[in-house]
């Protein structure tokens, strides 16, 4: 499911405060059409089959003939539906990343739209991220890394990129807030979080990449 962030057409780039808020920058695309009552419950079951063998054994070591029989649905059925892992790890964090999603256009502050400062706003997103991201790691991971450069193809990224570079060009007006909302984000894919996460653990990579955000937002 694509939901990327798309732009009203009579904005051209991120906006001061004072002009229009940050939420009214991001649109959270539709859903796709309805399925079929049978073709629902097969993607049901086939995604249900995946989250428990995946808790189970591991991502790594969970295959797609396996979950096509937990299932009970043909392996025909499940490549013709989610073309390979990668595609079910997606399916998967859909549900996840749509939560935060709506909750940075129309939660409560700072996560979501109030008055509070672009750094709160941009600290809260990135500590909510960073949740998300440590609790689905591996299916983050597989569904980033299934071919090069697949983290930034994801509609989910786009949506992650826009919101960051909203509120850096709130915080840092004189910056190129496209180029460092990359940067930043940069520590937050999947495979980087894995390596350094093992090394020296969750809370320090935490307190680092706030660090990061402090430092980001000061304008000097």
């Amino acid at each position: 499911m694509d939901y990327s962030p798309v732009m009203p057409q009579n904005v051209t780039g991120p906006q001061s405060g004072s002009a229009m808020p940050p939420e009214e920058l991001l649109v959270l695309r539709t859903s796709p059409p309805r399925e079929r009552a049978d073709a629902a419950r097969n993607r049901a079951a086939v995604l249900d089959a995946a989250a428990a063998l995946f808790r189970e054994h591991g991502v790594d070591a969970v295959s797609m003939d396996a979950i096509a029989a937990r299932a009970r649905v043909g392996k025909g059925t499940l490549f013709r539906r989610f073309g390979d892992k990668s595609g079910l790890a997606a399916a998967l964090l859909d549900e996840r990343e749509r939560a935060l999603q709506e909750a940075i256009l129309s939660g409560p502050a700072p996560l979501g739209p109030g008055q509070v400062s672009p750094r709160s706003r941009l600290r809260a997103f990135v500590e909510a991220y960073l949740a998300y991201a440590l609790d689905h790691l591996d299916l983050l991971h597989l569904s980033e890394t299934a071919s090069p450069g697949a983290r930034y193809r994801i509609g989910a990224y786009r949506f992650w990129h826009r919101h960051t570079a909203i509120l850096l060009a709130q915080a840092r007006p004189r910056a190129d807030s496209d180029a460092l909302a990359h940067a930043l984000l940069a520590p937050l894919a999947a495979d980087h979080l894995r390596a350094v996460v093992a090394e020296l653990g969750a809370e320090r990579v935490r307190a680092a990449v706030l660090d990061l955000v402090e430092s980001i937002t000061m304008d000097g």
